[in-house]
């Protein structure tokens, strides 16, 4: 397995993978709305190729962190999937891993999501809230699914209430 940088021609592949692994479009229409926004940051979006098959895909783009009237840019992880038939091969994994070299590679302090706990704990992302980020999740989600992960260049005092650019408003949409 490779990973590598989404190129231009990848869009149709990634699409049909993260509709796969999430059992919707939304999800794939995420991926598109975040690539067609000035938040879209292109050496993060990371696909994982398996004998010439996109089987994976991992995208960290920028969202606001406003705490007062401070405005912080900070590095979201959202969506990460992997094709069905290759769950529980290190697909998944090995995108985290890459994508968060790259990003504490540019100097972010941090990456944040909303996920299982148990899946990116191993990744060393931990609960926001203890760190003073706060994440709205939805109504089924656990409070702890809001996770940072803290980069090179983390700070405490970079602390505050995530806002999604507009790009996000697909899933609330639906």
């Amino acid at each position: 397995m490779s990973i590598r940088t989404e190129r231009p021609g990848d869009q149709r592949a990634i699409f049909d993978v993260v509709e796969a692994a999430f059992g919707s479009a939304i999800e794939a229409r995420l991926v598109d709305r975040i690539r067609d926004s000035p938040n879209f940051v292109p050496e993060l979006s990371l696909v994982a190729e398996l004998e010439g098959r996109i089987v994976g895909h991992v995208m960290v783009s920028f969202v606001a962190l406003h705490d007062g009237d401070v405005r912080h840019r900070v590095c979201s992880l959202a969506p990460l999937a992997v094709a069905p038939a290759f769950h529980g091969r290190g697909v998944g994994g090995a995108l985290v891993r890459e994508v968060a070299e790259k990003v504490d590679a540019r100097g972010e302090p941090l990456i944040v999501l909303e996920g299982s706990p148990a899946y990116y704990g191993r990744f060393g992302f931990e609960h926001s809230v203890p760190l003073g980020i706060r994440i709205v999740l939805p109504e089924w989600a656990p409070p702890e699914a809001a996770q940072v992960l803290r980069l090179g260049n983390y700070e405490p005092e970079i602390r505050g209430l995530i806002v999604y650019p507009p790009a996000f408003d697909v899933i609330s949409e639906h």
